[in-house]
């Protein structure tokens, strides 16, 4: 018994290492633990709507694809009130990994006035903020996953003024493209906006999860390893047009995704949280034949993978699942 309780938490330490999730939030200076994925649901109670595993979703037609979960609320289940035009800020588990990907932000309004009880699946979801290719070419440039990890592994997000207020679901994401499939990272919690204004979202700018992405999307399967990815500079977002009320985060490059009237642009924010290791990855190869091996952090091998499969010392190449294994 022994054995098995030991082999079920090793792989859960290389589950947390290689990959994650949103772990906690700020919103307007107040602090929000998420769910605790590999802990018992019972007695967990959080904004957030739970989850069970840090595994990527590799397929736009999964049902869990909503928030990363069958798409019910918890049996103690929280909600924050939020003033529109308010920050919040999502914490992901530091080190992220994956520099290489965009970041998204999603809204669902529930009916009602609350979305306890309210399946995720049913909903519809739009975009309220992203982040994709931000310089430099799709194999070696700087994109909104990376800005994430710059900043202390946060992401934030400003409530747009012109929303109704209401209930909604918030939808955080970061999509992983070192590896193919791509793989997908969401998390919701539960909010009531207060003090919105009138701007609905049109109907072009809605989507369901599963539905608002396909497995064909070019933003999904474009392969950052090819020598075409070595001179293109442009990438296309998966996902809808931004909501038009929509505050972004940074300025995406043109041709990364359906543009949209954008009311002001800010940086990523800074946040009261005790800072923690800053952890940036690079990519050590310049091409999949480098003997240099990847940096701490890097993937290094997998289904699909093309890259270096050895690490720089003292790392090992660590295998998480078949889909990535991990310099540790």
């Amino acid at each position: 018994m022994f054995g098995l309780v030991s082999l079920a938490v090793a792989l859960c330490v290389h589950q947390a290492a290689a990959h994650g999730g949103v772990l906690s939030y700020s919103i307007a200076g107040s602090w929000y633990q998420g769910w605790n994925p590999y802990n018992t649901p019972t007695g967990q109670t959080s904004i957030q709507r739970p989850w069970s595993s840090y595994n990527p979703i590799q397929d736009a037609t999964d049902p869990t694809l909503a928030c990363n979960d069958d798409g019910t609320s918890g049996a103690l289940q929280l909600t924050a009130t939020v003033a529109a035009g308010s920050k919040i800020i999502a914490y992901w588990n530091n080190p992220w990994p994956h520099p290489y990907g965009p970041q998204l932000t999603y809204l669902a309004q529930c009916p009602g006035t609350t979305c306890t009880g309210v399946n995720a699946n049913t909903l519809k979801w739009f975009k309220i903020d992203q982040a994709g290719l931000l310089s430099g070419t799709v194999y070696n440039g700087q994109w909104g996953a990376g800005m994430m990890i710059a900043n202390n592994n946060t992401w934030t997000t400003t409530i747009p003024k012109s929303v109704p207020s209401g209930a909604y679901l918030i939808r955080f994401e970061t999509i992983a493209l070192h590896s193919l499939p791509a793989q997908m990272y969401p998390e919701c919690a539960q909010l009531t906006i207060t003090g919105g204004g009138s701007l609905a979202p049109t109907s072009a700018e809605l989507v369901t999860f599963p539905g608002g992405y396909s497995n064909s999307d070019p933003g999904l399967t474009v392969n950052i390893y090819t020598n075409e990815a070595q001179t293109m500079t442009t990438y296309p977002i998966p996902g809808p047009p931004l909501y038009a009320g929509a505050t972004v985060t940074v300025p995406s490059q043109t041709g990364s995704g359906s543009p949209a009237p954008v009311s002001s642009t800010t940086t990523v924010g800074t946040t009261t949280k005790p800072a923690t290791t800053t952890t940036t990855t690079t990519k050590t190869s310049a091409s999949p034949t480098n003997t240099a091996g990847a940096a701490q952090y890097a993937q290094c091998g997998g289904q699909g993978w093309t890259g270096p499969t050895t690490c720089v010392s003292p790392y090992k190449c660590t295998v998480s699942n078949q889909y990535y294994s991990q310099c540790l």
